[in-house]
């Protein structure tokens, strides 16, 4: 397995070398890093070819890494039905940079690329659509930045009783978890949600 994705890897660094920066197999899987410019380019090439033929793209998701220059990373997870095989695909850019849209090739990757601006502020140049789909109308930030702040910020919700659109500060009914990084079968101090059910039972 780790032969076939490592000669799939020499194929596309071969074939794409100005726009790939390096490739490596780890636990059974090819990850691409390319160029954020050139991923178009690199996208339709694993979409086209014979050799590789990923025409599904399953996922398109981001992570933060707030001390980097290039905070983020956009991953892109593509499928071969016709090989059988998986790829991951690897960029990074800032929150200033936009990353070309992959949608003229991947339709499918229209509500991906609205999550991951929505949620992390990512943008995608030449998206036909690019808008908020998960937060509420007016609301400011974005939730998955790893320093976006958990209390400041207003909420708005339409109320029947007084018949207008309602703002609200924002209200965590939850309390903050306490991580003991202990499992709950070898026992925490207190009660997890959902067990106290199970209290008295041997």
């Amino acid at each position: 397995m780790n032969k076939a994705l490592n000669e799939l890897g020499e194929l596309v660094a071969g074939e794409l070398s100005s726009a790939i920066l390096s490739i490596n197999v780890a636990f059974g899987e090819l990850t691409i890093n390319a160029r954020a410019e050139s991923i178009d380019t690199v996208l339709e090439f694993l979409r086209n070819d014979t050799n590789c033929k990923f025409e599904v793209l399953c996922d398109v998701c981001g992570v933060d890494y707030p001390g980097r220059l290039k905070r983020f990373d956009v991953i892109y997870n593509l499928l071969s039905l016709k090989h059988n095989q998986r790829i991951i695909v690897k960029v990074e850019t800032d929150a200033r940079t936009p990353v070309p849209s992959v949608v003229p090739l991947f339709p499918g990757a229209n509500w991906f690329e609205r999550e991951a601006w929505d949620m992390y502020g990512i943008m995608f140049s030449g998206h036909p659509d690019l808008r908020r789909m998960l937060t509420d109308y007016g609301f400011e930030g974005h939730p998955l930045r790893k320093d976006f702040p958990l209390t400041g910020y207003v909420e708005q919700r339409y109320s029947e009783d007084e018949k207008r659109v309602m703002y609200e500060p924002v209200n965590l009914t939850q309390e903050f978890r306490k991580f003991d990084f202990e499992s709950p079968w070898e026992g925490t101090e207190y009660v997890l949600p959902g067990d106290e059910k199970a209290e008295g039972q041997s």
